[in-house]
């Protein structure tokens, strides 16, 4: 009879069994990754127009509050953008360390680990 704790059949099972998981993972296809980046696009040109809406609805509303010549609307559109773009950079700064994460992963993946060798 076999001995079940056998270290090379159950090394053999795991490998299999990582395989059939291997097999059965999502794929992702180009149309959806094209997908997820048009998204991040929006987000990003999204981010930049509230951020100078933000700046003219307040510039706007202290020169009418104040009398002013458009003074704050210059002002606080100009802080408007400033933060929408440093929102932007932010969010593309994201979006590169998660690139570098999935691939990373993709790299990963295919290698077994060393430790496992006696």
């Amino acid at each position: 009879m076999t001995d079940p704790h056998d270290p090379k059949r159950l090394r053999a099972l795991e490998e299999r069994i990582a395989q059939a998981k291997g097999a059965q993972a999502p794929r992702t296809s180009k149309g959806e990754e094209h997908f997820s980046q048009a998204n991040m696009a929006w987000r990003m040109v999204i981010e930049l127009v509230a951020g100078l809406m933000i700046g003219f609805g307040i510039g706007y509303t202290l020169d009418g509050l104040f009398g002013t010549i458009p003074i704050f609307l210059v002002l606080f559109v100009g802080l408007g953008l400033a933060a929408g773009v440093k929102t932007m950079m932010r969010t593309a700064a994201e979006m590169q360390k998660q690139q570098l994460a999935d691939a990373d992963e993709k790299n990963n993946a295919g290698n077994p680990a060393d430790d496992e060798r006696d």
